[in-house]
């Protein structure tokens, strides 16, 4: 048989929008700064507060999308290839009711 036709699509990572927003953060990010975010830089894209970084964090580790060392800052390291993930988008500014002074 042709091992061309026989041969299986790599199976793409499996991970939400949200997830793969972040996963692209932390790709782009070192590509420009050359070292892994800090949470607070993602903290600051997303503009979400520090426990939604660190529980989002804690998610892609958990399921096997990022690696850290324990206690090692800015130690993030991407387990997926940078092919499967999704195009980062723009943060849309939060609209308020409330009027600025």
């Amino acid at each position: 048989m042709n091992q061309l036709l026989d041969r299986q699509p790599p199976a793409r990572p499996r991970f939400t929008d949200k997830q793969g927003q972040y996963l692209a953060f932390i790709w782009a990010y070192m590509q420009v700064n050359r070292q892994p975010p800090a949470e607070r830089d993602m903290q600051r894209f997303f503009g979400v507060t520090a426990p939604s970084v660190h529980q989002m964090v804690l998610t892609l580790e958990r399921a096997g999308l990022i690696r850290r060392q324990p206690g090692v800052a800015r130690s993030i390291e991407l387990l997926v290839e940078p092919d499967s993930l999704p195009r980062l988008q723009p943060i849309e500014p939060v609209k308020s009711s409330v009027q600025s002074y």
